[in-house]
């Protein structure tokens, strides 16, 4: 094999593989439907606006989609423990989903790979014992948008 030939495999290889790369932590239990479920905003530890909101729609869709009923309160600030607590109480929600965005950007590059970071858990309403958590973070190609690299993410930290 010549040695052009090798660069080339090996540039390919390092750019084919070097550019999607994911994170995944989850509790044994499975994320499971036992009666409705009161999703709120997550918390939005990084600098770009509303992504507590824009990763809390598309959980809302996602757990829509695996058939669970939805009380969305994602439209409000994000809450505490105790807020979320006594609004599923309210609800009459079996279990309430809070959480936190640690990331969700384009990085920075030639490339401006789509980078989201995610951490979900979700509480039994009435002895707010954890039922299922999901910790979880992707980059991926640069011709992805955050929005498909979230969704993907979510229905991974999800199954």
């Amino acid at each position: 094999m010549s040695t052009l030939y090798k660069i080339i495999v090996s540039l390919f290889m390092v750019s084919f593989l070097g550019c999607s790369s994911a994170s995944l932590v989850k509790s044994e239990q499975k994320l499971e439907q036992n009666g409705a479920v009161s999703l709120f905003q997550l918390k939005n530890y990084t600098d770009t606006p509303r992504a507590g909101m824009r990763s809390a729609n598309i959980v809302a869709g996602i757990l829509l989609a695996k058939g669970f009923v939805v009380k969305s309160h994602i439209s409000q600030n994000a809450v505490t423990f105790a807020e979320a607590q006594k609004i599923a109480q309210r609800d009459g929600s079996a279990s309430f989903i809070i959480g936190g965005v640690s990331e969700w950007r384009y990085k920075t590059g030639i490339d401006g790979e789509p980078a989201v970071s995610l951490q979900l858990t979700m509480y039994n309403t009435q002895s707010g014992a954890i039922e299922w958590s999901a910790t979880a973070a992707n980059s991926d190609w640069g011709t992805d948008s955050i929005g498909t690299t979230a969704q993907k993410l979510i229905q991974t930290m999800m199954e």
